[in-house]
């Protein structure tokens, strides 16, 4: 092998070239060892952005992120080989608070969910944000804490440690300043990195579209979608998504602490859980169960999943998990004791009665952000207490006795613009429409 001339390799990828694997794996250790300066990440990101990437180039430029960090070994830490080992990615959302139920629901059904989150991103929340909610829930354990969790309970989510893809954490930050974040094939490999660090044996994606959605336009999440499918399969990981509509908030809330709220509901009395955020929870489910090898179809993984609820089980799987990684002891119980929701509420009235048939889901989003339940600074600490609850959905009638949303907050002057801000983002009519289909596509590799 020659000398590394990182611009040789930017010009192959400029010249619409297939850059070889080991080139590649030069190019991102440089990134890591910090001899491919900036101004040479720019360039070879810009040249992905205009001519793309094959799968197998992907493949190459996501497992030479991963593994720039630490990897999870888990037959070193005493799973057996072939361990059902599987996670769910989503892009993100408005009310998505999905992975709080879901990660218990496939581990009573007999999964593996080493579930590595994040924080809120613009105007979508995290997970990592709405476990903080939870006092004293520590999202770092060490690694074999972590493994110990997994092998006892079933899932244990965290939060992602500075040694995990740093390659990625050094070449998103220049695309950031570069306008090439939207590159799909970066895109995928930027995801894919960081979660298939967590050794995992099959990945499903859940990729949203619509209003407050990462990708709002349809075609270019089913591009992503198709390509991180693409691109995990030639790394050796299984993987499959489903594309979901986020053009409503998912759920009923919109926060951190009032999200966690509505989970355990979900968990606790899933009689009276909202239908779209069941309908999503138990879809995940299934493709999860099916991927790792557990159920041969979806239609008995969704009933295994079903069943999970109304057992109980998956609701002592994540008061388990909760108190593991030294959350609120028994918070089943006495969640609405212990979960801080802020004390003011205020029900935001219609302008006019009438139907629900729109929604700004990202303006409902930035709601939460301006009331600091999440980040403009990524420094920045945010408030876990604030957020809507009773969100209404498209096809809901509302008038003054029905209100738009409630929201909960600290000050009169936070719910006069909250309340602004949801009556602009909500289109009220005389006329009923049907909602999208709230999963449209499932795309298997």
């Amino acid at each position: 092998m020659g000398a590394f001339i990182p611009q040789e390799i930017i010009r192959q990828k400029r010249d619409g070239q297939t850059v070889s694997d080991a080139d590649i794996e030069r190019f991102v250790a440089g990134i890591t060892s910090g001899e491919v300066a900036d101004a040479q990440i720019s360039a070879f990101a810009m040249a992905v952005f205009f001519n793309g990437m094959s799968a197998e180039e992907g493949a190459a430029l996501t497992l030479a992120m991963r593994d720039s960090g630490d990897v999870m070994n888990w037959q070193s830490l005493g799973f057996d080989a072939g361990a059902p080992i599987v996670d769910k990615h989503s892009t993100g959302g408005v009310g998505d608070k999905v992975s709080l139920m879901l990660a218990p629901i496939v581990a009573a059904c007999g999964g593996l969910v080493p579930m590595i989150s994040g924080r809120g991103l613009g105007h979508t929340g995290g997970t990592l944000d709405k476990f903080e909610a939870i006092e004293g829930y520590d999202p770092y354990p060490s690694i074999d804490r972590f493994a110990e969790i997994v092998r006892t309970i079933g899932c244990s989510i965290i939060g992602q440690t500075g040694e995990l893809a740093p390659a990625d954490k050094r070449f998103y930050g220049v695309r950031d300043v570069t306008a090439t974040v939207e590159s799909i094939p970066l895109i995928t490999a930027s995801i894919l990195s960081k979660k298939l660090s967590a050794g995992l044996g099959s990945l499903v994606m859940d990729v949203k579209f619509g209003t407050g959605a990462f990708m709002p336009n349809y075609a270019a999440s089913k591009e992503l979608a198709e390509n991180i499918v693409r691109v995990a399969c030639a790394a050796g990981t299984p993987t499959r998504a489903l594309l979901t509509d986020m053009n409503q908030v998912l759920g009923r809330t919109a926060g951190n602490a009032v999200e966690v709220v509505e989970a355990i509901e979900f968990l606790v009395n899933p009689a009276t859980a909202d239908a779209r955020l069941m309908e999503v929870t138990l879809a995940l489910a299934a493709h999860m169960l099916v991927i790792a090898g557990i159920e041969y179809s979806v239609e008995i993984a969704t009933e295994k999943a079903r069943q999970s609820l109304a057992s109980g089980k998956a609701a002592e799987l994540f008061e388990q998990m909760v108190t593991a990684q030294g959350g609120t002891p028994n918070i089943l119980s006495n969640y609405q004791a212990t979960l801080k929701v802020a004390a003011k509420a205020y029900a935001i009235k219609p302008k006019q009665a009438g139907i629900v048939t729109g929604m700004d889901t990202r303006s409902i989003g930035m709601a939460v952000v301006a009331m600091k339940g999440g980040r403009i600074d990524p420094k920045a600490s945010i408030d876990h207490s604030v957020g809507f609850t009773d969100i209404c959905q498209i096809g809901d009638k509302v008038d003054a006795d029905a209100p738009l949303a409630i929201v909960r907050c600290h000050s009169d002057e936070q719910a006069r613009e909250a309340i602004k801000a949801v009556q602009s983002a909500v289109v009220v009519a005389d006329i009923k429409e049907a909602p999208l289909p709230v999963i449209s596509e499932v795309i298997e590799g």
